[in-house]
């Protein structure tokens, strides 16, 4: 009985043997199809999040960048250098974007927000090109030439400007009172520059003053791009009404045309110095000998000759760059800026706030650069443009032909502060001012 019991027994393990081998044959080959699936139909596991149910964003489920395009989100206290070392670009590849970017400065106030996105060539992983976008409405992509050199191109898109009121009562100040109404740091201290010869906002302006202020801002596609401008003021301080409309030649005047804006200086210096290289969108590089824009104006100097502030404002940059030099932006009001490059010697810091005429630097021979000489450059609504013969605030009205077109423009402005229900026209391009 034993012997039958020992059979039967060896016959049931041998059944079980069998059973579990064939589950363990099932389950490889189930493992093997899967990944053979996966190998050769990768987009089935190239989404990241499987939940679709309402409430899900488009990012979840975004399929990641080409392997040899990378995109940077730039953060505070990003450098470029810490960027190109994080891709395993060469420090010699930075500096030659660098090079083609001396006529731009763009890459010197890269900010929170901004993207860099480089593009490397699949087979030999060197950059090819690298955009940098700093809203939607303004692009710069530069692109390989060869192999030592790269150029760019600068995308602006006009977009819409929409016109809006915001008004507000003065309850403690009129800093407070702006930001309450939705203005900016930026858009209040715009403001209070404009009338800085008018007002004392801390000892004029009282609890119970009243503002209205027409501001446009920036869309493209339906997108803020975070550009604005102040289009009209009036601020009620008892029974004086203070006023300024920004005028098709980009300066403010009051409603009987009167500006407000300090005269500028047409030169950045005393005496007089001979022009070596005037402003030219393609001029060639005394250097490289490649075609590029030439922003501003060269004048010949000696090393050490004082430079001036061509007008009152704030000292926004204060760099050295590998081929602009040591130079100095300064912004003057809303509208205006200037750049001085090259120099020697810099004597006032970021953020300083400067007057007309005032010593800021010494001229120089800085960065890449044939010989000692200053380059100045006059931007108007962040545009280069010919500092020799750009309109500039040295007028003290508007003139007489344009008195006209201008009492129109206050007439359409006031009309919408009064009736603030009436729509005012679209800007679809920013050419008009």
């Amino acid at each position: 009985m034993n012997s039958i019991w020992s059979s039967d027994r060896a016959k049931g393990l041998n059944k079980r043997r069998k059973h579990l081998m064939l589950l363990l044959c099932v389950f490889m080959i189930t493992v093997l199809l899967g990944l053979t699936w996966k190998t050769f139909h990768p987009s089935v596991f190239a989404v990241v999040n499987t939940d679709l149910s309402e409430g899900g964003s488009d990012e979840e489920h975004a399929i990641p960048e080409p392997d040899h395009i990378f995109t940077w989100a730039i953060s505070a206290g990003d450098t470029l250098t810490a960027i190109f070392e994080n891709y395993e670009i060469s420090q010699n590849v930075m500096y030659q974007i660098l090079s083609a970017d001396e006529s731009l400065l763009a890459l010197d106030v890269l900010s929170p927000g901004n993207l860099l996105t480089f593009t490397l060539d699949q087979k030999t992983h060197k950059l090819v090109s690298m955009e940098l976008f700093i809203h939607p409405g303004k692009r710069v992509i530069y692109n390989r030439v060869d192999d030592t050199s790269f150029n760019y191109d600068e995308i602006i898109i006009s977009g819409e400007w929409k016109q809006e009121l915001l008004n507000g009562e003065i309850i403690k100040s009129f800093y407070l009172s702006a930001r309450s109404a939705s203005l900016t740091d930026h858009e209040t201290g715009n403001i209070t520059d404009l009338f800085r010869d008018h007002i004392q906002f801390a000892r004029d302006i009282r609890a119970g003053d009243r503002f209205q202020v027409i501001r446009s801002r920036q869309f493209v596609d339906g997108e803020f791009t975070g550009q604005s401008r102040i289009e009209g003021v009036r601020i009620f301080s008892g029974k004086r009404i203070y006023s300024a409309f920004l005028f098709d030649d980009g300066n403010y005047y009051d409603h009987k045309g009167k500006s407000l804006a300090r005269a500028l200086r047409r030169y950045p210096m005393a005496g007089h110095y001979r022009i070596i290289s005037h402003f030219n969108p393609a001029r060639r590089h005394p250097i490289t000998h490649r075609i590029t824009q030439h922003n501003g104006v060269d004048f010949t100097m000696p090393t050490g000759t004082p430079i001036l502030s061509t007008g009152d404002g704030v000292v926004t940059r204060v760099h050295n760059h590998p081929f602009a030099g040591k130079y100095i932006e300064i912004q003057h009001g809303s509208q205006y800026a200037t750049r001085y490059m090259h120099l020697s010697q810099i004597l006032v810091k970021r953020g300083q706030t400067v007057q007309r005429g005032a010593r800021i630097a010494l001229s120089g021979n800085t960065g890449r650069s044939t010989g000692p000489h200053l380059h100045f450059e006059l931007h108007v609504r962040g545009r280069p443009v010919n500092p020799l013969t750009a309109k500039i605030p040295m007028a003290s009205a508007v003139p007489d032909g344009k008195l006209a077109e201008f009492n129109q423009r206050v007439g359409d402005l006031v009309s919408m502060m009064e009736q603030p229900w009436r729509k005012v026209a679209l800007h679809r391009t920013d050419d008009h001012f």
